[in-house]
């Protein structure tokens, strides 16, 4: 299994108490699925990816809480801190129409209608109302792209292009 069918889903930023539970920070809308009782996730270290099954899990200030099976107190835990969690490709959601995986969008080249260059996606920003994309541009400041069907025109997931119209101070 190569790397590129895994998909980052959170961070393991802390433990909690001395159970063997973890803080994760989440990086994915489909948290509650992803850290569900049953669940299997895989931690990257620096050996390799090391599979782990949730027991439980809990939202606790915007981080959730999950133990797993086999996890009995800290110290089997604490070693992967700071350790990003994935899942395996195959277990992703398929998404709606106008819906995207971070990983679809991240690195995609941004033209405007009439195909000229503008930068590429270098992370998305949640505010609430619509994703912001952050774009980054040679020689000038980042731009900020809202995720709205005004601006964005077509998403090529498959070539990585995003084509938006750069409405009146949109790039400024």
């Amino acid at each position: 299994m190569t790397k590129e069918n895994y998909f980052k889903v959170g961070t393991i930023v802390n433990t909690h108490g001395i159970r063997g539970e973890v803080k994760i920070m989440a990086i994915t809308d489909f948290a509650e699925d992803r850290f569900k009782k049953g669940k299997e996730l895989q931690i990257e270290t620096k050996q390799g990816f090391v599979p782990v099954k949730v027991q439980s899990s809990r939202l606790h200030k915007n981080m959730w809480l999950v133990l797993f099976e086999g996890v009995t107190n800290i110290n089997d835990i604490e070693k992967y801190k700071t350790d990003d969690v994935y899942v395996y490709g195959e277990q992703r959601e398929a998404l709606n129409d106008g819906e995207y995986y971070y990983d679809e969008i991240i690195d995609s080249r941004v033209v405007d209608l009439a195909q000229n260059e503008i930068g590429v996606v270098s992370e998305i920003m949640t505010t609430g109302a619509n994703d912001v994309w952050i774009v980054k541009r040679p020689n000038q400041s980042d731009a900020l792209i809202p995720m709205i069907d005004d601006v964005v025109k077509n998403v090529d997931v498959d070539h990585k292009v995003i084509t938006i119209d750069a409405l009146e101070g949109l790039l400024d």
